[in-house]
């Protein structure tokens, strides 16, 4: 699009619409196209603004300065390249936008779309045999249960999100960002049985070996590549492994890679400081809401 005059501008923005956005603890302000085509939006707390459409930019920043009392302005893709920052991500939309994921979205969604139907469950009740559905729904039970107890520690500055898709559908269960790090959990739900975890493995009433400590670690490691990779400077993740319902939990001595914890043992977390700054955990958590920067994870 060629460069518009002062007057275009003016008729620009006086065709723009502004509508507000209230959800899942958002308050926004997005600024519409008379189609009602979204060009853009700000955070009416922080004043962050978002330009969806680059050849609006300039239209979307007068608008939303006609509304709020400060606007940050963005820094173009042009501006950040040629400063040598870490790549960009292309600009967050509602879509993308992993915050509003509420905890156990991937297994809810694999229930929806890949559930039994009312003959299999027919089947599978006669039978009385257990089924990958009843799998998935304890799964959704302990991911729920979990995350209850991560959104608490919203009161002492940490971010919680759930249920980020990672390549070839699996999924983070839960991410925790805040002034002790960045913590990647994985909930493991086994209803009235004790746990023992070693090194490298875990059994569950003395059965055989399963891989969750080394798939932990793995999975700290793939999170930590990405957020690095986005944000420019070091972002460390520790893995976290949490039980729920269980009767019992032993971890050997020697076990000290991943944290583990009884559901209602993560507000240990809480407490932890002195690794990211207030303004390192937001860019973090910028990053890791975005849906797309976890395409290549």
């Amino acid at each position: 699009m060629a460069a518009l005059s002062l007057r275009e501008r003016r008729r620009l923005v006086e065709k723009l619409k502004v509508t507000r956005w209230r959800r899942y603890g958002h308050d926004r302000l997005y600024v519409n196209l008379p189609d009602g085509t979204a060009v853009g939006w700000a955070d009416c707390k922080t004043g962050e603004t978002t330009v969806l459409c680059s050849e609006y930019r300039d239209a979307v920043i007068a608008t939303l300065a006609q509304h709020l009392p400060s606007v940050a302005v963005p820094t173009s893709p042009s501006e950040a390249k040629a400063a040598g920052g870490p790549p960009l991500l292309p600009p967050l939309t509602p879509d993308d936008d992993l915050a509003s994921n509420p905890p156990g979205t991937a297994l809810r969604d694999l229930l929806v779309n890949s559930g039994p139907s009312l003959r299999q469950r027919a089947v599978a009740w006669v039978l009385r045999r257990p089924t990958k559905w009843d799998s998935w729904r304890k799964g959704l039970a302990g991911e729920r249960r979990v995350g209850d107890e991560l959104n608490r520690l919203g009161r002492q500055g940490w971010r919680v999100l759930h249920s980020i898709p990672l390549p070839r559908e699996v999924d983070i269960d839960h991410l925790l960002i805040g002034p002790g790090g960045v913590f990647s959990i994985n909930t493991k739900h086994h209803h009235k049985k004790a746990v023992w975890v070693g090194d490298d493995a875990v059994k569950v009433n003395h059965g055989k070996p399963e891989p969750y400590v080394r798939k932990s670690r793995a999975e700290a490691r793939r999170v930590e590549r990405v957020l690095e990779r986005y944000c420019g400077f070091a972002v460390p993740v520790e893995p976290v492994l949490v039980f729920v319902g269980v009767t019992d939990l032993k971890v050997v001595v020697t076990q000290l890679k991943v944290r583990v914890y009884q559901e209602r043992e993560v507000a240990a977390l809480a407490p932890l400081s002195g690794v990211l700054t207030t303004d390192q955990v937001e860019q973090v958590y910028s990053v890791a809401r975005h849906r797309q920067a976890w395409q290549a994870a």
